[in-house]
């Protein structure tokens, strides 16, 4: 006998995402970008993300339905992301689905959004292996985690970034170059024109205390890329953009993929997964296909289009609960917005009321 369909409902930040998901098979999804409204900002606006996601919620759903060739009355679970994220999308996000487990009748499930990121490879990939080591780069997540049954085991967290995430040092730097926002997809495009040795940019936190040696620190080689372009604007030179770029990636790439395939061999686990949206870059991937096939360890990462937030990841952790036999999530449950990753599974009632109590 099948499991259930899980709808699975993303509104951590800017993207509205909906997906259904049924034994590990992605059936539909459906994706809604408030991207282009918060560009001229130079980021996310938390407003201007929460009501756009007022109004494309409900229509994203309707077109992931439509794909899946399915309709709402066939939904048996519905998941959704309540942390982290922007404490007012998650919101939305939340009431969303709220309305549409109790309208239906079947069980909710409350989703940690990194979970999401780690799942979604599983939708095409097949099951993950276990153990595994994933490396999550995203716009404001950069953890190396070891990972065995995803939704029954707490997740292990090798290294996680000590300031700021990949994802925003990708940001910052693009601004400070001159590249518009996102900035990640800008420098890729930028950097295939330059060279990546052309700029020295360090390597931080390549050596130092064996407590560190998994950990991320991107702060230094982001001041570093500022201070490389300040100094050819004060005197007077144009900024060899392409140079630039492709030496900032390339460093951040190198951070990257040696302290994960490190990892994988310390911990003796033949499998790295590589998830998030900076898994999109594409000297990530090509780098971290070298060093794995060097060393003899299995690399999967997602499709471009699973690498981003979407629904589809949600659907897919919530598929995964269901078939374990996971608990629902109480009527309750509220949003985290600072949840740190532990479980697959989060349920928080009345977070937001405890810390104000």
């Amino acid at each position: 006998m099948s499991s259930p369909v899980v709808l699975g409902i993303e509104s951590s930040c800017d993207e509205t995402g909906a997906g259904l998901v049924r034994d590990g098979r992605l059936l539909g999804s459906a994706l809604a970008s408030s991207m282009d409204e918060h560009a001229r900002f130079g980021g996310v606006v938390p407003e201007v993300a929460a009501r756009a996601h007022v109004h494309a919620l409900m229509p994203v759903v309707r077109r992931a339905l439509d794909e899946a060739d399915l309709r709402a009355r066939d939904i048996g679970a519905v998941a959704v992301t309540t942390g982290p994220g922007l404490s007012g999308a998650l919101q939305v996000g939340l009431a969303g689905a709220k309305g549409l487990a109790y309208a239906l009748g079947v069980p909710l499930y409350g989703v940690h959004h990194l979970a999401g990121h780690v799942a979604a490879d599983a939708l095409v990939h097949g099951p993950l292996p276990d153990p595994c080591v994933v490396l999550i780069v995203s716009g404001g997540h950069t953890s190396l985690l070891l990972v065995r049954d995803l939704a029954r085991d707490p997740i292990v967290h090798l290294g996680d970034t000590l300031d700021d995430a990949a994802g925003e040092c990708f940001d910052k730097v693009a601004r400070v170059f001159g590249l518009p926002y996102p900035g990640g997809p800008a420098i890729d495009r930028t950097a295939r024109e330059g060279d990546p040795r052309a700029v020295p940019f360090p390597r931080p936190l390549a050596t130092g205390p064996s407590g560190h040696r998994f950990a991320f620190s991107f702060s230094g080689l982001k001041t570093a890329a500022a201070r490389w372009a300040e100094r050819h604007r004060a005197a007077g030179l144009t900024l060899p953009l392409a140079d630039g770029a492709a030496s900032f990636q390339e460093a951040v790439a190198d951070v990257l993929t040696r302290k994960a395939v490190a990892a994988c061999t310390e911990h003796g686990v033949s499998t790295l997964v590589v998830v998030g949206g900076v898994a999109a870059n594409s000297r990530v991937r090509s780098l971290a296909e070298e060093r794995c096939a060097a060393v003899g360890i299995a690399l999967r990462v997602p499709p471009l289009r699973l690498c981003t937030d979407n629904g589809a990841m949600i659907a897919a952790v919530g598929d995964l609960l269901v078939r374990a036999g996971a608990e629902p999530a109480p009527l309750e449950v509220s949003v985290d917005p600072s949840a740190p990753l532990e479980r697959a599974a989060l349920h928080p009632a009345g977070a937001a009321r405890a810390r104000t109590a």
